[in-house]
């Protein structure tokens, strides 16, 4: 069953990636919905190594701010709720629930590269598939590189043992501000059939 014209406009083609925002909030409500949204999504032996921190307030967005770039630094301090989207390492010891068909945590527990890629790879999947379950329930992004991933590391995730992949503003856009949409390679300059 394929998706409507508005449905697909949401996700994709109308889309934008936003860097300016109204004062709209985003609720902890939407950040679950978001989740709840998205976890559904697939990944490799159903590993969902992903995980997410939401950073929502003044607090933890003055920790966050020495590790953004300075062309980041206005649109993550004055977004609504900055994303955090990271991997855990040792998703693995989680796979005796999430893929209960085989011992999927034997495949990667004793295989530190593989299991750093699959975390890795699809942790990017992962995020992903947030920015596209954000855009489904009418919240805009802005993902981000341009971090200093070590001090992100150091002030949100190292405790859990987490690693940063990258990161996704939050809110609702100001579209006022947007530069005309980039142009795309075409199909033929970035597809080929064998």
């Amino acid at each position: 069953m394929a998706l409507d014209a508005a449905a697909l406009s949401a996700l994709f083609t109308d889309a934008r990636t936003h860097f300016k925002w109204t004062d709209a909030p985003v609720s902890d409500d939407d950040l679950r919905a978001i989740y709840d949204l998205m976890k559904f999504a697939p990944t490799s032996a159903n590993a969902s190594p992903a995980r997410f921190v939401c950073v929502r307030n003044s607090w933890s967005k003055d920790r966050l701010k020495p590790a953004l770039s300075a062309g980041n630094l206005e649109k993550t301090m004055t977004a609504p709720v900055t994303v955090i989207v990271a991997y855990d390492p040792k998703f693995y010891d989680y796979l005796p629930r999430l893929f209960p068909h085989a011992d999927a945590r034997a495949w990667f527990a004793n295989n530190a590269e593989l299991a750093n890629e699959t975390a890795f790879r699809n942790s990017t999947l992962q995020g992903a598939y947030f920015i596209l379950a954000a855009r489904a329930l009418g919240i805009d992004c802005g993902a981000m590189s341009g971090f200093d991933k070590a001090k992100v590391e150091e002030a949100f995730l190292s405790d859990r043992g987490w690693k940063a992949n990258f990161l996704i503003n939050l809110g609702h856009g100001d579209a006022s501000v947007l530069f005309d949409r980039a142009p795309r390679l075409s199909f033929d300059e970035a597809t080929v059939l064998v």
